[in-house]
């Protein structure tokens, strides 16, 4: 049941997206978006509660896995689409077509990040994801929407959303290591809560999109840095099996 209001949550924003699609009311494309947070609270909560309750099962995680593909790929990227091609695309068509061939591209770097992660557990290090998490990579495209809802008027401004897409996607398929949560705790880590519930409560809607430029800017460096020889923080541990 968990699972499927994660589902309801991203139908939601799928059906606000498209009806939305031709009006461009930015109250609605922002509450499409965080319908995308909400569906990401539940998928948090399902594993929660089958391991609270003792209900795991082979069939709970099949069905989160295509809550995923539709709660972080297809949802986010048509509303992206909506949201960023629509309305420009009787002036620009060209920019339409680029953008459902970008938006596409992150519903499918979604799906393959996924199946990727499926075969490989248990056979990577459980600190560090192999690739942005899908998760994170909706969050990513939502946060903008989140922080300027108002739809692109710009043929710049619907490439930079092209570009935001491809990125995003790149990012989900690539073998660039990002932290997880199962990181080993330490008094840093709450100065940084604090640090972020301060910044949440400052910038509000904006705070999401600058916390995702954040965290990928670090995680490229962390990746760079391991590449020269630092080891500050440790390096993911490698299963050659």
């Amino acid at each position: 049941m968990v699972t499927l209001m994660s589902i309801a949550c991203g139908f939601g924003s799928i059906v606000i997206s498209v009806d939305n699609a031709r009006i461009g009311a930015a109250q609605d494309y922002r509450l499409a978006a965080i319908l995308l947070v909400l569906a990401g609270v539940f998928d948090a909560l399902d594993g929660l509660v089958a391991r609270a309750t003792n209900t795991t099962s082979e069939f709970g995680m099949q069905l989160d896995s295509i809550a995923d593909v539709m709660n972080f790929g297809c949802a986010p990227g048509l509303l992206l689409y909506c949201y960023g091609f629509v309305q420009l695309g009787a002036e620009q068509p060209t920019l339409l077509r680029l953008g459902g061939i970008a938006s596409f591209f992150f519903v499918a770097c979604g799906a393959l990040r996924l199946a990727r992660f499926n075969v490989n557990v248990g056979r990577t290090d459980p600190r560090y994801f192999v690739g942005m998490p899908i998760t994170a990579g909706a969050a990513c495209v939502a946060a903008v929407v989140v922080a300027w809802p108002q739809p692109p008027v710009t043929a710049l401004h619907g490439g930079l959303i092209v570009a935001l897409l491809f990125a995003v996607g790149s990012l989900m398929v690539s073998t660039v290591r990002f932290p997880s949560s199962k990181q080993k705790k330490s008094p840093l880590a709450l100065v940084l809560l604090v640090l972020n519930l301060g910044l949440l409560a400052w910038l509000q809607a904006l705070y999401f999109a600058l916390f995702f430029a954040v965290y990928i800017v670090f995680t490229l460096a962390l990746n760079l840095a391991w590449q020269q020889g630092w080891r500050g923080i440790a390096p993911p541990q490698i299963f050659h099996d």
